[in-house]
């Protein structure tokens, strides 16, 4: 059983694969833990950034946080906290998780295509660089 769970949250596919990785945190962690749900924002190019108002961008991270809580009340640690981000994804997830002193991170991986070999995925770069245990989901 684990005290902490990272759990990296991708919103594409109506959040049905972290809503599996969210299951299987349940498994795991212990009756006191926590489960920490961590999305990370693209970020936005500028020169589309200058295109997009105040407003829109609002909007958006109140759309996530939806989706987000939605997802956390799925979870049934002792606590369950939201973390959104913006950035670079590995190193977001890796932050996340030394500052919630996780001693476990899952994320979900597609099955790697040659371009993963020469770039590397998220996961990969996770798994290489993670100080933790860490769990993929493919």
């Amino acid at each position: 059983m684990y005290k902490s769970i990272v759990v990296a949250v991708a919103l594409f596919n109506e959040g049905a694969t972290s809503r599996g990785l969210i299951k299987q945190a349940n498994r795991l962690v212990d009756p006191d833990g926590i489960i920490t749900l961590v999305h990370v924002l693209d970020e936005v190019p500028a020169y589309l950034a200058a295109a997009i108002t105040r407003e829109q961008l609002m909007e958006h991270r109140k759309a996530i946080r939806e989706q987000l809580d939605s997802l956390a009340a799925t979870a049934r640690a002792k606590t369950v906290d939201i973390d959104i981000r913006g950035g670079r994804p590995s190193e977001n997830i890796l932050a996340c998780a030394k500052e919630c002193h996780a001693d476990l991170i899952m994320i979900a991986s597609h099955k790697p295509g040659m371009s993963d070999y020469f770039i590397g995925s998220t996961a990969a770069r996770v798994v290489r660089h993670a100080q933790v245990s860490v769990l993929i989901d493919r």
